[in-house]
């Protein structure tokens, strides 16, 4: 493991150093074992492992690329295992959430077009007053994907897409157990969609805020 550990470090080195760009084509597995000084089978193990968390592109008969290393191809690592995530755990992710998403959410106050806004609305418009809880946690989902994707920050929409699955079953569970739950999810929605339109960051801040913790607020409750 230590040989591969290496093999990974060199490769590492070549594409932070620039010696190799995103997109870049590697050399032949030979020619690249002798160039850094390692056995064939090291590289082959490095080349597998960083293959795993999409940094390099193996592709047959064609050879291996690195890869675009967009953040959110990057980032699909953490998702995986975060998938592994203990229920003991959701509540931290939620405290995650708690300080990521209301930043973002504060950026997109000020970056989010009419139409964008507009499509948020017609989102919530179409929920209608009492939508079935499963409907409402997967509207929840896209309502904040959407407005985290408009903060123009491509790492920070990533990390949250990838915290916000081990919170769902916690959400279902408040939806069908809480009393109004599912209204003062719609209220809170409709109130940050309110500050966002007022091009209010800080409202906008503070009710994502509210609307998360009363999430972790409720489960810390129930645990």
């Amino acid at each position: 493991m230590a040989v591969t550990d290496e093999a990974i470090e060199k490769i590492k080195g070549m594409i932070v150093s620039g010696a190799l760009r995103p997109g870049a084509r590697l050399p032949k597995e030979s020619e690249l074992a002798a160039e850094l000084g390692l056995s064939r089978n090291s590289l082959r193990e490095a080349v597998r492992a960083l293959s795993l968390i999409r940094i390099l592109d193996v592709r047959q008969g064609d050879g291996t690329y690195v890869t675009s290393l967009d953040p959110q191809l990057l980032l699909e690592a953490l998702s995986f295992v975060v998938d592994f995530h203990r229920d003991d755990t959701v509540l931290e992710f939620l405290a995650v959430r708690r300080i990521l998403e209301p930043a973002a959410t504060a950026l997109a106050a000020t970056r989010l077009d009419e139409e964008q806004l507009d499509a948020l609305s017609e989102q919530l418009d179409r929920l209608g007053d009492e939508p079935p809880v499963e409907d409402l946690v997967a509207a929840d989902l896209e309502f904040h994907r959407s407005i985290v994707r408009g903060s123009g920050n491509s790492v920070l929409c990533s990390l949250l897409d990838g915290l916000s699955g081990p919170t769902t079953r916690a959400r279902i569970w408040r939806g069908l157990t809480q009393e109004d739950a599912v209204g003062s999810t719609l209220r809170e929605h409709r109130a940050i969609l309110a500050a966002l339109r007022n091009r209010d960051a800080e409202a906008a801040r503070s009710w994502a805020t509210v609307h998360i913790a009363s999430v972790e607020q409720w489960l810390r409750s129930t645990l």
